[in-house]
């Protein structure tokens, strides 16, 4: 169900799951019900129930929600939390869920004066280069977060993301660390690669970075099968 699982401090833990959690999201054309027994089935793997992970109504921008954690229990069939509109969310505590299929899965922590300060960050081609990252830093920044430390979860890597080579030259205009290569010498996009400058501009650092989901079968891959389903990157508090 986990592809990677840890306790990144006392209290706080990170998790990104893989093929065997199933389909989180309810976009992609899967029975519903299914989806949220998934994601109940998924709080309970986690410890986090009966409090519910938040997910996002993603659409590839730079709006950056602030989460206030509703505490309601995860009944198996019941409908889903409202979810926002945007691309990023930040939270003082409650559980936070971020899906993807190639873009990147990024979770944020950090230790604020009542507690810690969470994110999670949809950040896919348009989102790094509307800076969604940076908006979340500075969301986190405002609700009183220092020490702010990143998770790179799952995502197509540079060797494989090609790109027409107009794009790569529109995004590495903006964004230099992105411009790459494929192994089979095409333009390409090196997503990570650009999150972790603008994550280095921003003075936060970069605790774990995961595969590229392209090569690895365990994972969703929109690039692989545009039928593809959803994984998630995960972020909450416990005792």
């Amino acid at each position: 169900m986990f592809l990677w699982r840890a306790e990144v401090q006392p209290g706080v833990s990170v998790a990104f799951t893989d093929t065997n959690a199933g389909n989180l999201a309810l976009h992609v054309g899967d029975d519903a019900a299914a989806v949220l027994r998934r994601r109940t089935q998924l709080e309970h793997a986690a410890g986090v129930a009966p409090r519910r992970f938040q997910y996002m109504n993603q659409v590839h921008g730079n709006e950056v929600s602030l989460v206030v954690e509703s505490g309601s229990a995860a009944e198996p069939g019941a409908a889903a939390p409202q979810a926002p509109t945007a691309d990023a969310m930040v939270s003082l505590g409650g559980p936070l869920a971020v899906m993807v299929a190639d873009c990147i899965p990024l979770v944020l922590v950090g230790a604020g004066a009542s507690g810690p300060v969470l994110a999670a960050v949809h950040a896919g081609r348009p989102g790094l280069f509307s800076g969604v990252i940076p908006a979340a830093v500075e969301q986190m920044r405002a609700s009183g977060a220092e020490d702010i430390r990143a998770w790179l979860g799952p995502s197509v890597c540079g060797n494989c993301y090609e790109v027409p080579a107009e794009l790569r030259d529109e995004v590495a205009d903006l964004l230099p660390s992105a411009w790459s290569t494929t192994t089979w010498g095409t333009p390409a996009l090196d997503l990570p690669a650009g999150a972790t400058s603008q994550l280095a501009a921003l003075g936060v650092p970069i605790e774990y970075r995961g595969p590229c989901t392209l090569e690895n079968e365990s994972l969703f891959s929109y690039r692989r099968d545009s039928r593809s389903g959803r994984f998630a990157g995960l972020v909450w508090t416990h005792d």
